[in-house]
């Protein structure tokens, strides 16, 4: 393997004088090709076109050191050596016009000189892999001209204190984005620790999707917290509900108008989207936008730039979106109703938050966190005592709880509890009362009552058990099929035959009950 090194010509610590006194003196460029254990084979310069002379004196001298080694002058022209942009901008064409062997050389990027706007600029190219190399820095040393030499792995898995830094952080990060809920459920807490590596390193598109109270809102609202915590957005988050936008308001409300646009637009309006400018834009429900303005999203998130319902003039707005919604999207692809281009283009990230019925085993800390939420908000400690929490459990892990509303209608259900609890306590006669509010509201979506929690009352314990199961996991699915592969998720597999739905139709029928019965 060869020893190829990318340095930048250090104006200052490299000249030293041009007469011959220069060879007493530490020169960082040159320091490095006098360590015998490690050879150079080839040196990358790069300097600025002012300093030719003392690039092309620099390089004879490495010449005059190491006859056989391969020397290559890059030059550059910033006119501000200490723009960010413009350095940058020139040292990442500088990447782009190698042709990296990392299988034949091993690199090393010298970050010694330069003026520390290049330093940096090298560093992070160097970590992002533009530069497939390790960093490598020298100083000067009471032992001899050639100094002191150090290389840097860029692989954090080598040093334990850094990588565990990190994954402090990324766990802090996880758990901001469950509002520090101590959540138990392993497809959930997966979707999350993926979506926390996701909001901090990409700006891409988000899609959120889920039945409606699922959390989608509040889990847009704790992703832009953590981006501008992290430096990420400096902008604002601005949120809109597309259900409520129709016809010219849409428009309007979306991407502004000129004063004029139409009947009542006695004023201009900047838009959302350019209120967004820098920041996050949450557009809940997006299925239900029209599909003039799916097509002018559409540009405005490829190209970032949009025209004002009215004007003939472009405006520009750089935002990430996050998109929610509890809609089929694909299908309304197929209804006609929703751009397959839009789609494809926000489907990049999608996460499907499941509901409260899917997530049952975090139901617990999750009322915990509707408590604290109450306590905060009117200034004093609500809590149940121990009888009304185990009623209260009981019947929330019990087919009788449809949670329709997922975890608004917990978030409701605890805050209509704590605020009737005299002196603080949750008692049993408030569960009940609850208990009864939370059934009569959930029975007037239902054309009758399903008979199957009757059935319930007429088994064996045994049986009681193993079917209040079954019909918790039938109504928390959409099909017979899905509720199938879920109960039957291991035996399936062992089947030459995955005829879920007859497996579960005839379980159901031992009983009188059909899926139909659990709708």
């Amino acid at each position: 393997m060869n020893n190829i090194v990318i340095g930048i010509l250090g104006s200052r610590l490299d000249h030293q004088g041009l007469g011959k006194r220069r060879h007493s003196r530490w020169r960082p460029s040159i320091g490095i090709l006098m360590h015998p254990a490690f050879p150079v084979d080839e040196f990358v310069l790069i300097h600025h076109a002012d300093e030719a002379e003392l690039a092309g004196l620099t390089l004879r001298d490495m010449r005059e050191l190491l006859p056989n080694i391969r020397l290559t002058a890059y030059v550059v022209d910033y006119a501000n050596p200490w723009d960010f942009g413009e350095v940058y901008s020139q040292l990442h064409a500088f990447t782009r016009q190698q042709r990296f062997d990392p299988e034949q050389n091993n690199y090393y990027v010298h970050i010694t000189t330069g003026t520390h706007v290049a330093q940096i600029c090298l560093f992070l190219l160097t970590e992002a892999n533009y530069i497939p190399g390790k960093l490598l820095q020298t100083s000067p040393s009471a032992e001899g001209v050639q100094g002191k030499l150090q290389i840097i792995d860029l692989d954090l898995s080598r040093y334990d204190q850094i990588a565990s830094r990190f994954a402090r952080e990324a766990q802090e990060g996880i758990a901001y984005l469950k509002s520090g809920i101590e959540t138990r459920n392993a497809a959930f807490n997966s979707l999350i620790a993926q979506l926390e590596q996701v909001s901090i390193r990409s700006s891409a598109p988000i899609l959120l999707t889920g039945p409606t109270g699922a959390g989608k809102s509040r889990l847009a609202k704790r992703i832009f917290e953590l981006k501008k915590q992290r430096g990420q957005v400096s902008g604002k988050l601005v949120e809109v509900n597309c259900a409520t936008l129709r016809g010219d308001n849409a428009m309007s409300a979306l991407f502004g108008h000129v004063k004029g646009a139409f009947t009542g637009a006695l004023t201009a309006r900047t838009g959302l989207l350019r209120e967004a400018d820098k920041g996050l834009l949450f557009l809940d429900e997006i299925g239900e936008l029209g599909l003039d303005e799916q097509a002018m999203l559409l540009r405005a998130i490829e190209d970032k730039v949009f025209t004002p319902f009215g004007s003939d003039r472009e405006t520009s707005s750089d935002f990430q979106l996050i998109a929610g919604t509890n809609r089929d999207l694909f299908k309304r692809v197929r209804e006609g109703k929703f751009r397959e281009d839009l789609l494809a283009r926000i489907n990049l990230w999608t996460y499907e938050l499941p509901g409260l019925q899917h997530r049952l085993e975090d139901l617990e800390a999750n009322i915990e966190y509707e408590l604290q939420q109450f306590t905060r908000k009117v200034g004093h400690k609500v809590s149940f005592n121990k009888a009304a929490r185990e009623q209260y459990l009981a019947f929330a892990h019990s087919p009788r709880a449809t949670w329709r509303a997922n975890f608004r209608d917990l978030n409701s259900s605890i805050t209509r509890m704590a605020t009737l609890a005299n002196g603080g306590r949750i008692t049993e006669e408030g569960v009940t009362g609850e208990i009864q509010r939370l059934r009569y509201d959930w029975g007037s979506f239902q054309q009758e009552t399903p008979p199957a929690d009757e059935v319930l009352e007429g088994i064996d314990h045994f049986d009681r058990v193993q079917l209040a199961e079954v019909l918790r996991v039938c109504r928390a699915s959409k099909s017979l099929a899905e509720a199938g592969r879920t109960l039957f998720n291991i035996s399936r597999t062992q089947r030459a035959s995955n005829n879920d739905s007859h497996r579960l139709r005839v379980y159901l029928q031992k009983f009188g009950l059909s899926f139909a019965d659990l709708a």
